[in-house]
């Protein structure tokens, strides 16, 4: 047995945890590092964190342990919910093991606690993990040795400190993703829940609780992710006895989890991350996402996707020439979208049916892959495995293999429905078709989409839940997809941004942010899923100067300048563009290769800005060098704009600051007269503090500013 009192370390990170009283673990303390403390300490430590307790334990506050037991006069929600015929439904596990394991200071240090109730039949395993990046993320494990026991929720917490008064998370809808809100934390639960399937265009992807007012440069604030691509729920909870806590877990439907004898269940991976503003706090996540040995470690592939430069208007001659464009704009990979296979002229078709249609492609798609080939492209092609058109072979020949909740397969959404991949025969069918797809071709890239809500997943032919074995199949057949054809990069896309979690990024090798492609609302869509993932995870596009989904015109500076960062691509019918406009699309691209190493290796900062305009960018990791993208996407009462103070900077070098003009360069009108001499050279503790002039720009453009340290030189 450990010491009943833990203290792990990490990147300025301290987490203090109490096993005492053989009581699951307890956190006492989980933010900034409080320094190396002896075993004496840390039990004064421990003795300081317990409240005064008058004749009642349960109205008086005491430190909650990360999975809550309603036995121990826990009055919130119960972290374990579940019954065996109505008995067992209040466990109390008590600690028979427990190890730390902390030797290697680049490795994660762990903690892993073995815990019982003998009278419930239940056996509980909780594992923590501190990252090196200071990223502390947990799991439990729940074994049943009685008869079988129904379980409803298995919930993990993790407590944040009484300053912690404000809470912040997302929300949106198609194109509209990621919006942040936030209001004061309340006595009692706020609950975000993901019904459909997937956490949804209106997740709150990261729920945080910081100090009122936090930013992203300062302000403590932590924040709580669930690495889980299904059903799920994010919760922030506070008790009138003082308990404040970020909660996760699946939400489960009736009776869709039940454990026999000897089964055993482990919850997803439940995710904290704190920081002094939500840069540090993302930090955390990005660092822990690019230490994972299948991080992607080759520069992301420039690619031309075809959705919205030829959406179902498909012919071998029109894809020819659009993959010749592409290779002459520099793209590295070709993706072909929507529309490829048989029958599928417009939306309301064929879903399902993954053959290659010949009255489209009488020789076939390999013509086409070849050519791409052959330009020096990867070849990627468009899925949508978990979902079916009734208007399909596939569902005329098995309609028992469409979700069916009782009622019918239940209303269409976008004239689709779910495939049932918990049918084994389903499962193998679709998966077979795609890999031998992947293995003809030469597929190098899969586009996973998923656009309807897992609304009445009943499982035929007793329509029992099916959500949590449908992503379970999901995430099952994207490995085995991957390791039949070793190097095969696949997308998370749903809808857009609708499934965007570190669940399916244990998959996948990026997600899609959203279906819009106009500047104006990507980014801030871009900027807040910075707040979970780093940019070179983000598919980000080059859309049309009209945006197909908000028909706003912008030009074509500020959609470049805008989607530079991410894993760039481009969506345009490039056969259609004039040479100059060609010449200066070609130009963003030769920009984007060049500092792909800046952008998807550096350090995201954000500056806190007025909320009329934004200020971001990425800093490398050795702060030699920087690139901030300045925007005013509203008119400012007071005008001109504050001065931009660029973060992230050693404050103690010396660093040039000047436009990078990529095709058009800020009017002269509108050009502070430090940038009218080209750039200026000031230490990086100026730059950060007082800050430069910033260019009056219109609204809906923006400015590149190329910081470069000239140690010491002028």
């Amino acid at each position: 047995m450990t010491s009943p009192i833990v203290h792990l370390r990490r990147d300025d990170t301290s987490v203090v945890l109490s096993l005492t009283e053989d009581r699951l673990p307890r956190i006492l303390h989980w933010g900034r590092d409080l320094g190396p403390l002896s075993p004496d300490e840390l039990n004064t430590l421990e003795l300081s964190t317990r409240p005064t307790i008058g004749d009642s334990p349960v109205t008086y506050p005491q430190p909650v342990p990360v999975l809550p037991q309603l036995a121990e006069g826990w009055l919130g929600t119960p972290g374990l919910a579940g019954s065996r015929d109505g008995r067992a439904w209040a466990p109390l596990f008590l600690v028979t093991g427990a190890v730390v394991r902390d030797e290697d200071p680049d490795e994660a240090a762990t903690l892993t606690v073995e815990a019982a109730d003998a009278v419930s039949e239940l056996d509980l395993t909780l594992e923590l993990r501190l990252e090196p990046s200071g990223l502390l993320r947990m799991r439990a494990r729940l074994r049943n040795l009685g008869a079988a026991y129904r379980v409803d929720r298995l919930e993990l917490s993790l407590p944040v400190p009484d300053r912690a008064d404000e809470l912040l998370d997302l929300t949106g809808r198609w194109a509209h993703e990621r919006v942040p809100q936030r209001h004061p934390f309340p006595l009692g639960r706020w609950e975000r829940e993901s019904r459909g399937g997937k956490p949804g265009l209106d997740a709150p992807t990261v729920l945080l609780a910081g100090a009122s007012g936090f930013g992203f440069r300062s302000g403590d604030v932590w924040g709580a992710h669930l690495g889980w691509s299904g059903n799920q729920t994010l919760a922030a909870e506070r008790t009138p006895a003082g308990s404040r806590m970020l909660r996760g877990g699946e939400l489960l439907l009736p009776d869709e989890l039940t454990l026999g004898t000897g089964d055993e269940v482990a919850t997803p991976w439940f995710f904290g991350s704190w920081g002094a503003g939500l840069d540090e706090l993302s930090g955390r996540f990005h660092r822990f996402l690019r230490a994972r040995p299948a991080h992607p470690s080759t520069p992301r592939p420039v690619l031309v996707n075809t959705w919205e430069a030829v959406y179902f208007d498909h012919d071998l001659g029109r894809l020819l020439a659009l993959a010749e464009r592409s290779a002459a704009l520099g793209a590295e990979r070709f993706v072909v979208d929507d529309g490829w296979f048989l029958g599928r002229r417009d939306d309301t078709t064929s879903l399902g049916d993954w053959t290659v249609d010949p009255a489209v492609w009488p020789t076939g798609l390999e013509p086409l892959a070849e050519r791409v080939r052959e330009l020096g492209m990867d070849f990627g092609l468009w899925f949508e495995p978990e979902m079916v058109n009734l208007d399909s072979d596939l569902a005329r020949e098995h309609p028992e293999w469409v979700f069916d909740a009782g009622h019918g397969p239940g209303l269409p959404s976008r004239y689709q429905h779910v495939l049932d991949l918990g049918h084994e025969d389903a499962y193998t069918l679709v998966r077979d078709r795609i890999s031998e797809l992947v293995a003809r071709l030469g597929i190098a890239y899969i586009k996973w989409d998923h656009n309807r809500f897992l609304t009445d997943t009943g499982h035929s032919p007793d329509g029992r839940p099916g959500v949590r074995r449908q992503t379970q199949q999901v995430y099952r057949m994207m490995d085995e997809l991957r390791a039949a054809h070793p190097g095969l990069e696949i997308e998370s896309c749903a809808s857009g941004g609708g499934r965007v979690d570190l669940g399916v990024l244990e998959h996948t090798d990026r997600v899609w942010d959203s279906d819009c492609n106009d500047p104006h609302e990507r980014i801030d869509i871009q900027r807040w899923t910075t707040l979970l993932l780093p940019p070179e995870l983000q598919g980000t596009h080059i859309g049309a100067e009209e945006s197909h989904t908000t028909h706003r015109v912008a030009p074509l500076a500020f959609r470049a300048a805008t989607v530079l960062w991410g894993h760039l691509g481009v969506e345009l019918d490039l056969t259609r563009l004039d040479d100059d406009t060609f010449a200066a699309v070609r130009a963003w691209v030769d920009t984007h290769r060049e500092l792909r190493p800046l952008l998807h290796k550096g350090t995201v900062v954000r500056a806190d800005t007025p909320p009329e305009t934004r200020l971001d960018g990425v800093v490398s990791q050795d702060r030699g060098a920087g690139l901030y993208q300045f925007a005013v996407l509203q008119r400012p009462a007071a005008w001109p704009p504050p001065r931009l103070r660029l973060p992230g900077l050693d404050p103690t070098r010396r660093y040039r600051v000047e436009e990078l003009v990529v095709t058009d360069a800020v009017p002269v009108g509108q050009r502070p007269p430090w940038l009218v001499d080209g750039g200026i050279v000031l230490p990086g503790a100026v730059l950060a503090e007082h800050g430069v002039e910033a260019p009056s720009l219109d609204v809906d453009r923006s400015v590149l500013l190329k910081v470069t340290a000239t140690d010491g030189l002028t």
